[in-house]
């Protein structure tokens, strides 16, 4: 008789080799012949390119409530009426740090909402800069055409990113809270009033990035509290030079502001990360 942790074994394994959207029983062996591998629990086949990873769903149920639709933005019109916004669902992008970079700053972003790849924005970072002073720009992967510049804050109180639109205007700001106590980027709009570098006299952040930024998963939540985007870190092994992303965008909410604000939030903490190791080997 196969043991209880055989049994145990055998039906994770099935669980791992099995698609976790199929709406197919598992069948149980009913004979009575000795428990085996293969008469404890059959799941129906499938094709490599159809089964999901048990792992991603975990990670679904770990990484907190649902988005929710994002009614209004505090912004008219969006970064890019194309490309934007999305009435149909949640979406999914993958971010990817591109290893080989003259800048450090470059990063492809495919949507894969659809099971699909397709290339959605590219992020590049500008050739010559000065130390500190940070500028990356975001271009459509069809068109070209530029979407959102990432210019970072030379003199601020707290790491600071100015956004702005293809026309330059500025829409306003990304910014790593001063006071806190835990690791928390706000992002306001321009024009919106208030003043100050400890947050005691600014407006309501238009969106608040909270959650362990360390392990690289956090999510955005409105003004009403709801969770409208999320950032995971995709794959168990990352380095600073080519940190990849899954990203979820809400129904309604402006994708280009998502992905530009990971990006920033990336290159703030691989900054971070090369100044501890500097002050380690001195």
């Amino acid at each position: 008789m196969t043991s209880t942790a055989g049994i145990t074994v055998s039906i994770f394994a099935a669980l791992c080799c099995a698609p976790l959207h199929s709406t197919e029983a598992f069948t149980f062996s009913t004979n009575n012949s000795p428990l085996s591998s293969s008469s404890i629990l059959t799941a129906p086949r499938r094709s490599n390119t159809e089964l999901y990873n048990i792992f991603d769903a975990v990670g679904d149920i770990l990484s907190g409530p649902k988005l929710e639709a994002e009614d209004a933005l505090p912004y008219h019109p969006p970064f890019c009426d194309e490309l934007s916004i999305c009435d149909d669902g949640v979406r999914t992008f993958a971010v990817k740090e591109r290893p080989l970079s003259f800048t450090g700053e470059d990063f492809d972003i495919t949507e894969i909402s659809n099971n699909n790849e397709e290339d959605f924005v590219r992020v590049r970072g500008a050739m010559l800069h000065l130390p500190g002073k940070d500028k990356m720009r975001m271009a459509s992967s069809s068109s070209g055409e530029n979407l959102v510049t990432m210019d970072r804050v030379l003199i601020a109180a707290t790491p600071s990113y100015d956004l702005y639109r293809s026309d330059g205007t500025k829409i306003g700001w990304i910014e790593k809270k001063l006071i806190s106590f835990m690791d928390t980027f706000d992002v306001y709009m321009e024009g919106k009033g208030g003043f100050g570098v400890t947050g005691l006299f600014k407006p309501t952040p238009a969106y608040r990035i909270e959650g362990d930024f360390l392990d690289r998963n956090f999510s955005f939540k409105n003004e009403e509290g709801k969770i409208v985007a999320r950032a995971n870190m995709d794959g168990w092994i990352q380095i600073d030079m080519m940190n990849h992303y899954q990203v979820q965008v809400a129904e309604g909410m402006d994708a280009c502001l998502v992905l530009a604000c990971v990006c920033c939030i990336d290159e703030e903490f691989d900054e971070e990360h090369q100044e501890r190791k500097k002050k380690m080997e001195e």
